[in-house]
């Protein structure tokens, strides 16, 4: 018998130096959701932790009624996890889906311990530790501060330069630790998306504009960095660094006035983080896989669960038609696959199709599901976020 609720989880990784806006991100992608005014037909997004629940909400409570920005949390190695409870638990629909709950895991890496050699051996494993934590993400976002490339004007690469030199410099620092008797990691973040946080700084920019930004100035050391994270990887050709771009914003700041106002409805990118956690993996596997022979062992911990989430995507009568049409005998690998690339590559048309009756047939997994994959086409069509397409 299934246990309840059902739970799939997945991880994601976010670094950034200190200062440049994790906590107020975090802070703010789980508040919106919390305000009595917030509504979404499909899901509940709740905290596992209720007292970090809280403080997350009062972060966000201080920046919308008093216009005050969350302390910063120095030397602080947190994970945060959240859950998309679906709605519907007790229809037809419910009793069928493979899963009741998406649990995101948030890893929040501080910024600081790539900027400050250790102070002892014990921050040294604590690191090290840390680090080991986050390997089971497939999604790590690198935030490239909004204020700093503003204080940086005209010289841009000055801070982007140490930015990526400091996070390889970090990375090479843990590399032997990380390792240990292994050769390379089989399981390791492999999509790493380029973030701007404080994107609301740059009302004129479009996701295009940050990325030449970034290939412009610092195109060789973020090639250096890929490198270094190739160096620890097994299929180091299965790994994206610097190929995805994204804007997030937490919301619209005005500190400098004599009247600071902090508009939290003027959020950018956050609607994105769900469904970039939950689908870009699956699409990412499903290009790589075409393209290159990946071991079954780094396999297993790309996109984990990605066929379960394939096989809802698609549903109903396609997932019929394209299991009838397999052979009977061979390897889960070879019948999954067909499935994963088949949702991967929906038209959106399809989606939207499929979107519809699930909502009609109140089916919330499949809502859901889907909706991500359309919200994550539409941040592509807003030009918030550019996908590697290879």
């Amino acid at each position: 018998m299934a246990k309840y609720p059902r739970i799939r989880e997945q991880h994601i990784a976010v670094f950034g130096e200190g200062g440049s806006g994790k906590t107020v991100l975090v802070s703010s992608f789980y508040g919106a959701t919390q305000e009595g005014s917030y509504s979404n037909d499909l899901w509940d997004l709740v905290a596992d932790d209720t007292g970090q629940g809280n403080r997350l909400y009062q972060n966000y409570l201080g920046m919308r009624d008093r216009a005050r920005t969350p302390s910063t949390t120095r030397f602080a190695a947190t994970t945060y996890y959240f859950s998309v409870k679906l709605k519907g638990g007790d229809n037809a629909a419910a009793k069928k889906r493979p899963f009741d709950a998406l649990r995101l895991a948030w890893h929040d890496y501080p910024g600081e311990w790539f900027e400050e050699s250790p102070s002892s051996e014990e921050e040294s494993n604590r690191r090290v530790d840390t680090f080991r934590s986050l390997l089971r993400s497939d999604v790590a976002f690198l935030l490239v501060d909004g204020q700093k490339l503003l204080d940086y004007a005209g010289e841009e690469e000055r801070y982007l330069k140490s930015l990526l030199t400091n996070f390889r410099q970090g990375v090479l620092r843990l590399k032997d630790d990380l390792l240990g008797d292994e050769n390379r990691l089989d399981e390791f973040p492999r999509i790493w998306i380029m973030a701007l946080s404080k994107a609301d700084l740059f009302p004129d920019w479009d996701v295009y504009s940050f990325r030449d930004l970034v290939i412009e100035k610092a195109a060789n050391h973020l090639d250096e960095l890929r490198s270094t994270l190739k160096d620890i990887v097994n299929a180091p050709d299965a790994l994206s660094v610097g190929e995805d771009f994204m804007l997030l914003s937490s919301a619209k700041f005005e500190l400098s006035a004599a009247d600071p106002e902090i508009d939290v409805t003027q959020r950018v990118g956050l609607d994105l983080i769900l469904p970039v956690a939950s689908m870009l993996p699956l699409e990412r596997r499903v290009q790589w896989n075409e393209r290159m022979e990946i071991p079954r062992k780094v396999l297993d911990t790309l996109a984990d669960g990605a066929e379960t989430v394939a096989a809802v995507l698609v549903g109903g009568k396609l997932l019929d038609k394209l299991v009838g049409k397999l052979p009977r005998i061979g390897s889960v690998a070879k019948i999954a696959l067909p499935v994963l690339a088949a949702a991967a590559k929906m038209a959106g048309s399809q989606v939207r199709e499929i979107n519809a009756q699930a909502r009609k047939d109140h089916d919330f997994l499949t809502a859901t599901l889907t909706q991500f994959k359309l919200d994550l086409d539409q941040g592509v069509k807003d030009k918030l976020l550019i996908r590697s397409l290879k």
